[in-house]
């Protein structure tokens, strides 16, 4: 059982999202119903079906790190995870030099991201392209296409679409000697890192872990896949209302993009170096539906495995659990089976408890969007709000739950679960309560 593990608390909290530039921020954007949605202005995107995203605003790396220049060559996933990475740190007083940073064994603190793709070269990309056709024949030249990419790609972007390198840089950054590891399962990566990082402390592995998420795919690629797949809301209406979880007309998600990062700590530790504590994770679980790669198991079987695994490992019943953070993407299938899941292992109960979704707010950050997730559940604790799903308007028969619809409600939380489903299958749930003595 959980408690005869380790105890694991969280120390530190950073946030760069598209409704704000920080925990207090986002937290607050969120419990006032603030949309981050609007036209996208990263590239052209007039002609695709979705032409709208939740992009992070008014962002400047040096406002965060004074070794900004190092990430001159990064993507923005990069440069996003450096900024949150920068709070949580800073916040958990764990900074090199930093008082609660003295005598922390830099060896045994380690770094677990979800992070995503880097840079793309987009118009490099096409550019060679299409200089590598014969005008006259209209056939590939490929040797001419490796001749420009050559020339025109540049060594270092290049290296910066490999996953590795965010947490390889944050590691150089920061000093972080110990583990040092990144995981994409889709939408559910950076909850999965959490879980496996808990896990790391628990074992031992490690006394500090920061644990996180950065990612955007509001780019050319990204948006052109999705709307193939038909996963992306093509709403008609205002960009602010097309993210609407749960609501009966809903017609896909809407991308959204930034980083959020947690500093993971030993109880015993955080105590010695005095550390502030926010909350405790004590539930992880992680199942993969082996359905298939685009689709959730339509009987919600891995979501189910996993909520009930992640309860198992925290200790505690549905009845403890007071507020859901849920993946609710606002995708029709997603939030039924979600729903349905919920039902399952909660019974009656599933009624009562308090059931949102903020990527009706940030739209869906993808990688990042469980670490953000959980530092709102956390939030949530702390403040005593939930945040609402905005732009619930027209009830779905088969999602009946209380969805805290459109405005926040005042409630004591000391509990919470926390949902997220990847593409494809892919699901973690974490649990985090109120820390107690």
């Amino acid at each position: 059982m959980a408690h005869s593990k380790k105890r694991v608390v969280i120390t530190g909290m950073g946030a760069v999202t598209p409704v704000g530039l920080s925990v207090a921020e986002t937290y607050r954007s969120c419990i006032e119903g603030k949309s981050g949605v609007a036209p996208i202005t990263r590239f052209k995107a007039t002609s695709f079906p979705t032409s709208f995203a939740a992009e992070v605003k008014g962002f400047d790396l040096s406002k965060f790190i004074a070794e900004h220049k190092m990430f001159d060559y990064c993507g923005v996933n990069g440069r996003f995870g450096a900024a949150a990475a920068s709070q949580a740190l800073k916040d958990a007083n764990l900074l090199s030099g930093d008082a609660g940073a003295k005598g922390v064994d830099r060896t045994r603190f380690g770094l677990y991201l979800g992070s995503g793709e880097g840079i793309t070269d987009f118009e490099g990309l096409i550019s060679n392209i299409v200089h590598a056709l014969d005008p006259a024949s209209g056939q590939f030249d490929p040797v001419r296409f490796c001749q420009l990419s050559l020339t025109n790609f540049h060594g270092e972007n290049e290296a910066e679409q490999e996953f590795h390198t965010a947490p390889a840089h944050l590691a150089d950054l920061f000093d972080l000697q110990g583990p040092n590891y990144n995981c994409l399962t889709a939408c559910a990566a950076s909850a999965q890192a959490l879980g496996e990082a808990l896990e790391m402390i628990r074992r031992g592995d490690s006394d500090v872990m920061l644990v996180g998420g950065s990612h955007s795919m509001i780019h050319p690629l990204g948006v052109t896949g999705f709307n193939l797949l038909t996963a992306l809301s093509q709403h008609k209406g205002t960009p602010e209302t097309a993210s609407r979880p749960f609501d009966l007309h809903r017609d896909g998600f809407v991308l959204g993009e930034g980083a959020a990062m947690v500093v993971l700590e030993d109880l015993e530790h955080a105590k010695k170096r005095g550390a502030r504590i926010y909350g405790e994770l004590i539930g992880y679980r992680s199942t993969a539906d082996a359905f298939r790669v685009t689709d959730s198991h339509p009987d919600g079987r891995g979501a189910i495995a996993c909520i009930e695994g992640a309860l198992n490992d925290a200790g505690v019943g549905p009845k403890d659990i007071q507020y859901i953070n849920a993946h609710g993407t606002s995708t029709q299938v997603n939030d039924r089976v979600e729903s349905l899941a919920i039902k399952h292992v909660f019974g009656e109960h599933a009624y009562k408890v308090p059931t949102s979704s903020t990527k009706s707010c940030m739209g869906h950050m993808i990688a990042a969007a469980g670490a953000v997730e959980l530092i709102l559940c956390v939030e949530t604790m702390r403040n005593g709000i939930i945040p609402p799903t905005i732009n619930y308007e027209t009830p779905d028969p088969e999602c009946d739950l209380d969805y805290v619809p459109n405005k926040a409600r005042a409630a004591k939380v000391d509990c919470c679960l926390s949902n997220s489903f990847g593409f494809g299958g892919q699901n973690t749930s974490l649990v985090v309560r109120r820390f107690q003595n």
